[in-house]
């Protein structure tokens, strides 16, 4: 859905090297418990005007009725921000 409302590339990630901290770390950041993986995604958008305008659409879009289309996790503990990219490095 993130492709059909502008964004560029969606990237979904299952944890495979995330190391407990001692200060803080991703396990604690979403009180993730012994039996649960950690997951990391994020989506790049071609520009923050589009993805402004992408993102009420969406929340809009009947496929987001999260009763008709439970998702496979606790919405709650996800971690949702927007960044700016400062250096971008590509072979």
């Amino acid at each position: 859905m993130f492709i059909e409302y502008g964004a560029t590339r969606v990237l979904e990630c299952w944890q495979d090297d995330v190391p407990k901290g001692d200060t803080t770390d991703f396990y604690g950041a979403v009180k993730a418990g012994d039996n649960e993986a950690v997951l990391f995604s994020w989506v790049e958008w071609p520009d923050k005007e589009t993805r402004d305008a992408a993102m009420p659409k969406m929340m809009e879009d009947p496929r987001m009725d999260i009763e008709k289309n439970p998702m496979p996790f606790d919405s709650k503990r996800m971690i949702y921000s927007g960044f700016t990219p400062i250096v971008t490095l590509e072979k």
